[in-house]
């Protein structure tokens, strides 16, 4: 089972294992106090694909697709997450203010596809 969850929101012993998702560090948040298991940069948006999209609602569609195109390069990653489903939960963890329009969701879909 995936779960994503904003990285402001306290752990949980249920989120199992808590993966970043983000390729920049939350503001705000200490690396001591957010309880990761890991920080995964390299599945999160390119850095031109993160800063064209900038959490505008009118690029939503075209981020959506833009970045599942970027994910089919990164299947090894792809892969590492699902292998560490197997074993129980993972918590896709992520930064933005809008869980349905973050690509923490965007992964979630992806992973739970296959």
């Amino acid at each position: 089972m995936f779960r994503i969850k904003r990285i402001y929101e306290p752990a949980a012993k249920t989120d199992g294992y808590r993966i970043l998702v983000e390729r920049l560090w939350p503001r705000g948040v200490a690396k001591a106090e957010a309880a990761l298991h890991d920080w995964l940069k390299d599945i999160a948006p390119s850095p031109d694909l993160r800063k064209w999209y900038g959490h505008d609602l009118a690029r939503w569609e075209e981020f959506r697709e833009r970045y599942q195109a970027e994910l089919t390069e990164k299947q090894h990653l792809l892969d590492q997450l699902r292998a560490l489903r197997a074993e129980g939960p993972v918590t896709l963890v992520f930064a933005a203010r809008d869980e349905g329009h973050s690509s923490a969701a965007i992964l979630k879909d992806i992973l739970e596809r296959s």
